[in-house]
């Protein structure tokens, strides 16, 4: 099995390097004890979804009406299975799973998408188990303050994994932007964005959503594997977004067990493997 995570793309500032660091650590250490590449890409992100360092799952970043809304994705072989808007569901990157595996439909909604985990056993929660006092606080703050919100703030996470059998799998799951507008869905849940996984490659992005969206960033990558070597399409395609005046990260492994990551941010948490040994980054 080979894994690479992020958790996130932005000025992560020093006094969170520890914790990011050991986040996607364990991350990486969850996706290796799995025996297939889609089952690792959720175990991954489960980890991150419930470490409140990051924005996905627990501790997600409130929108503008002070509420929970997730969003993600997991792709493998060209499909995919997407959530977008829910606040009940601890782990939607699991929820994303069911619906790509029972195959029926792409991407729920919202109460549809709570729904749809109530009645096929994907366990529900109370939003208010989701929020943490650090983000009520930071909320209030944006309140008080009557301003936008640093937009240099993405932790976001993915992951990608490569089988012992050449499947590759990709996933990506989000709280989105601070004080975000209601309903507001990012690149994150959207395949070929925020996401995107075929027979040759797999890719998770995070970062400045809108400018994510536009270029297709994931999608861009595998496009750009075409003619070029895994590292150097990630590159290029990080040249795309910036410009567009666009910023984020992206990770990457292709069929041949190559990883490829870049980013254009002051800082990004990524962690892979080399055999058993673990190797994180900031």
């Amino acid at each position: 099995m080979k894994i690479i995570v992020h958790g996130g793309a932005w000025a992560i500032p020093d006094n969170a390097v520890e914790d990011h660091l050991k986040g996607v650590t364990q991350a990486v250490k969850k996706g290796l004890k799995e025996k297939n590449a889609l089952d690792a890409v959720e175990k991954a992100i489960n980890t991150m979804e419930n470490d409140p360092t990051f924005d996905a799952g627990y501790g997600s970043f409130l929108n503008a009406n002070g509420e929970i809304e997730l969003d993600a994705i997991i792709a493998e072989n060209s499909n995919f299975g997407a959530v977008a808007g829910v606040s009940k569901v601890r782990n939607p990157i699991s929820l994303a799973k069911k619906i790509l595996r029972d195959n029926e439909v792409n991407f729920i909604i919202c109460r549809g998408a709570e729904d749809y985990a109530e009645k096929n056993g994907v366990p529900l929660c109370d939003p208010k188990e989701l929020i943490m006092e650090r983000e009520l606080k930071r909320w209030r703050r944006i309140k008080k303050e009557n301003k936008k919100p640093e937009d240099f703030f993405h932790s976001t996470v993915g992951a990608v994994a490569l089988d012992e059998d050449g499947n590759i799998a990709a996933g990506t799951s989000t709280g989105g932007t601070p004080n975000k507008i209601p309903g507001r869905v990012g690149d994150s849940p959207l395949f070929g964005a925020g996401c995107y996984a075929n027979s040759s490659v797999g890719i998770s992005a995070t970062g400045y959503g809108e400018c994510i969206m536009r270029v297709l960033l994931s999608r861009t990558v595998a496009e750009l594997y075409k003619k070029m070597e895994l590292e150097q399409a990630c590159k290029e395609a990080l040249t795309v977004l910036k410009n567009i005046g666009g910023y984020g990260g992206v990770i990457s492994i292709d069929v041949k067990g190559n990883f490829g990551y870049s980013f254009n941010t002051p800082r990004m948490a990524y962690a892979f493997n080399e055999g058993n040994k673990i190797n994180s980054f900031i």
